[in-house]
């Protein structure tokens, strides 16, 4: 009994399977073994020659910087003077002073403020020093009076506020001279430098094209690479796609065979238990009737003591179970005589074996295809290396060439020259710089040894040396700054008119366009300054949209005038590259899934076994007949009764005559009947096996050749449906890489080895070199230096009125009415009243 439940149990197991197999078909499923492609790694074939891109850097003296455009947009208001430098590009003698000075009016008026203060400030100084040799400036007090001590302060705090503005604007000089200086040269530097690396990048744009060519083999080793377990992947994806469907048929005939063989067996087995059980009753029936007649005689004569109740079940000794009345099967085992006639365990063996080569099966149907892609591979090479052999650029570069070398020659004596008028910019910039701080430090002095000195003066008409010595370091200052204002206004004017003009003519019209225009404007510049000519820009195109095209990342090609038009994009199509490739993949077709998994022979067998008649057997009878023992009263139960009579009998005849008649029936026990009661147990199995059977025999049959048929022609179906879904990925996978590489090529070639980006590059940083860098921290230098030497100006003048309180007061007697200012009291004269 386990062994048919678990049977059952693993039929109803295998029956889920293979529904759920049949219900899903292979075909559905995703792309399992051959996974989405990976990125593929390109090796960086132009990282040597790039132009890197500058930017303004942060800095603490912005605010400062932002002041000083401001002031110069106040100063320079008129927009890009378009036909004044139409004229001066075209024909300089045309070009009238009034013109240029309509335009540099601010600085017009600035450079008449500058000439006035050059010519001011020193006459003023001259006068002073002739009024100090007649004694008559820079002297001492006449008289003191009660507001001198308020008015001494109050120069104090003035010359000590405009000490302190001319320190801060001397030390914002320093700094930004220092940061001009460190930013000249290594900006003049890069001129030079990056006409260079456009020209290098220019002239390596073949050997880049190349490289970048040459890296298809990248793509082309992963595919060969993948090429190389396409056909074992799609026979290991077909066997495990189909395998659960394939186990289950083959688990379902596996049953219907054991079915045959077991039911086969047990029938056997119920007919010669049934033969048996019929001769062992005709056997025992004789004896057993001569056996009660001789108990029934014994147990009625007299002399035998309580025998009367042991009689009626003496009288009811006779046989059960008639196993002849049961059905007979004998017909039924003669429609299954000679069966099986096949090997169903061969037969299984065979049809898992064949269904297990399916992937070396693969391997060998797959193996010409996979040479034609590796045959196909060599053969996009090719097609790869066109995209070289056509790149147009070499023969149009030339130009653009030979305008940077050009430019580069033609900058050299003038970068010479500015970096030679810098080194004395800084030179002159640090002397006066330190004579400014000169000036401070007679200041600082001054006052400190004036201040003291009047502290420790006890009458203000006393000579005190502190105090003459503050006054005479207040008075070197003032004659220091008398003597080099002159060199300070001209230095800031003459830095000024230059960073000023930088300023407003170049950077301010830089960074809004203006430049741009004005050179796309035709006429504008001479024949001979015709950037589009010399630079082979497209007819239909200018300085600016080319600036504007190699900013977003066009490629030289797209801005350089060529005989023809070239489209990269054209070129870069998948299509034509994969196409060939495709199309075999596509065609590709092989018979993977025949397997045969019942033979002609077996199938006849097991439709014999359903016909047999197994299950019109009517087994109920046998097991109406089994529940007859085969004696009906208990031979133990009457032996142990007569040997229970024995015991009291007073007759040792009578008591013998028992005991001999008890031992006869154990006797008949043990031997006869316990061997018909094992024989009625052995039949017990196999009635319950085949009624258990027989009922489900038809339908399970049936099921199983139709499933078994089912599955021997899905499989050749669902092996092709799942070959083209195998297919179809491993092809969608490598035009993955091939798109990769295509778009890699297409990038590359225009953000990087082909790319007129570093053009705009360049540009751009010049623009940061020439505004951010130079002109912000010069334009800074020299309102600085203007701020300290305008400031010099009221320091002159509260230098020279506080040198007068730190000296002794000439006349200290004055008629105030004041006993502070008069402290010696003479009373009026008055006349006498008689």
């Amino acid at each position: 009994p386990a062994r048919s439940l678990l049977a059952t149990k693993a039929m109803w197991v295998a029956g889920l399977l293979l529904a759920w197999a049949l219900l899903h078909p292979a075909g559905t499923q995703q792309c399992h073994l051959a996974g989405p492609g990976g990125v593929l790694r390109f090796t960086d074939t132009h990282a040597e020659i790039r132009v890197p891109a500058l930017h303004r850097v942060p800095s603490s003296l912005d605010p400062l910087y932002s002041l000083v455009r401001r002031c110069l947009d106040l100063i320079q208001q008129n927009p890009l003077p378009t036909e004044l430098l139409r004229a001066a590009l075209n024909d300089p003698s045309s070009v009238r002073t009034s013109q240029v000075v309509q335009y540099e009016l601010g600085y017009v008026v600035c450079a008449a403020v500058a000439l006035l203060f050059t010519v001011a400030v020193p006459v003023a100084g001259m006068c002073f020093c002739y009024c100090r040799s007649r004694r008559r400036c820079g002297g001492r007090l006449r008289a003191h009076r009660r507001s001198l001590g308020c008015r001494r302060h109050c120069l104090l705090a003035c010359l000590s506020l405009t000490s302190l503005v001319i320190l801060t604007s001397v030390i914002c000089a320093f700094v930004t001279s220092q940061r001009v200086k460190g930013q000249m040269e290594p900006g003049l530097g890069a001129v030079p430098a990056t006409l260079r690396t456009l020209r290098q990048h220019i002239a390596n744009v073949p050997q880049g094209v190349q490289m970048v060519v040459d890296q298809f083999e990248v793509p082309r080793q992963q595919i060969i690479s993948d090429l190389g377990g396409l056909s074992r992947n799609v026979g290991l994806s077909i066997h495990a796609q189909l395998k659960a469907m394939t186990y289950a048929a083959l688990a379902d005939l596996q049953d219907r065979a054991g079915d045959l063989q077991t039911s086969l067996h047990h029938l056997q087995i119920l007919d010669k238990t049934v033969r048996a059980l019929v001769s062992a009753r005709a056997e025992l029936e004789p004896a057993l009737r001569e056996r009660r007649r001789r108990v029934v005689a014994l147990l009625d004569d007299p002399r035998c003591t309580s025998c009367a109740s042991v009689l009626g079940r003496a009288q009811s000794l006779e046989l059960g179970a008639d196993y002849g009345k049961v059905p007979s099967v004998e017909k039924v085992l003669k429609a299954l005589a000679g069966l099986p006639r096949s090997d169903f365990a061969e037969m299984i063996r065979q049809g898992n074996g064949t269904f297990n080569s399916i992937p070396e099966l693969a391997v060998e149907r797959m193996a010409q295809v996979i040479q034609d892609l590796r045959d196909e591979m060599a053969r996009v090479t090719e097609k790869v290396q066109s995209i070289a052999d056509g790149f147009p650029l070499p023969d149009y570069t030339q130009p653009v060439s030979k305008a940077l070398v050009k430019a580069e020659d033609r900058s050299q004596p003038y970068l010479r020259e500015v970096e030679r008028f810098e080194q004395y910019r800084w030179i002159a910039g640090t002397v006066l710089c330190s004579i400014i701080l000169l000036i401070l430090a007679c200041n600082v002095t001054g006052m400190a040894l004036g201040a003291y000195g009047l502290s420790k003066r006890e009458d203000p008409s006393d000579y005190e040396c502190r105090g003459e010595a503050g006054a005479k370091f207040l008075l070197v200052g003032v004659g220091l700054a008398f003597l080099f204002s002159w060199l300070l206004i001209l230095l800031v004017f003459a830095t000024f008119l230059v960073g000023g003009n930088i300023q407003t003519l170049v950077c301010r019209n830089w960074i809004n366009q203006e430049i741009y225009k004005f050179i796309d404007t035709p006429g504008n510049l001479p024949p001979s300054m015709n950037l589009t000519h010399q630079l082979n820009l497209r007819r239909d195109s200018n300085l600016s949209a080319a600036y504007r095209e190699c900013k977003s990342g066009a490629g030289l090609w797209e801005v350089l005038q060529l005989d023809r038009s070239y489209d990269l994009d054209e070129h870069l199509k998948t299509p034509k590259y994969t196409a060939d490739f495709q199309k075999r993949l596509g065609d590709f077709t092989a018979r993977l899934g025949d397997v045969r998994l019942l033979r002609s022979e077996g199938r006849q067998d097991l439709e014999t076994f359903a016909r047999s008649g197994v299950d019109e057997v009517d087994y109920g009878r046998f097991q109406e007949e089994m529940k007859n023992p085969v004696v009906q009263t208990s031979l133990p139960g009457m032996a142990r009764s007569l040997e229970g009579l024995q015991k009291m009998q007073r007759n040792s005849t009578v008591a013998g005559r028992l005991a001999a008649e008890a031992w006869a029936l154990w006797e008949m026990q043990n031997s006869t009947v316990h061997s018909q009661e094992a024989l009625v147990a052995k039949l017990g199995e196999s009635v319950q096996f085949l009624s258990r059977l027989a009922p489900h025999l038809q339908e399970r049959v049936k099921t199983t050749l139709a499933t078994t048929a089912s599955v021997e022609a899905q499989l050749p179906v669902q092996a092709q449906q799942i070959l083209r879904q195998e297919i179809g990925c491993f092809t969608r996978k490598e035009l993955r890489y091939f798109a990769q590489y295509l778009n890699w090529v297409g990038q590359t070639l225009r953000e990087d080895v082909a790319s007129c980006q570093p053009l705009a590059t360049a540009l751009d940083n010049g623009r940061v070199i020439l505004c951010d860098r130079i002109a912000d921290p010069w334009n800074a230098f020299w309102f600085s230096l203007g701020c300290c030497t305008f400031f010099l100006i009221p320091n002159i003048i509260f230098a020279i009125r506080l040198t007068k309180h730190f000296r002794p007061i000439r006349n200290r007697l004055i008629s105030t009415g004041s006993e502070e200012t008069c402290p010696f009291h003479i009373p009026r004269v008055t006349a006498l009243k008689l």
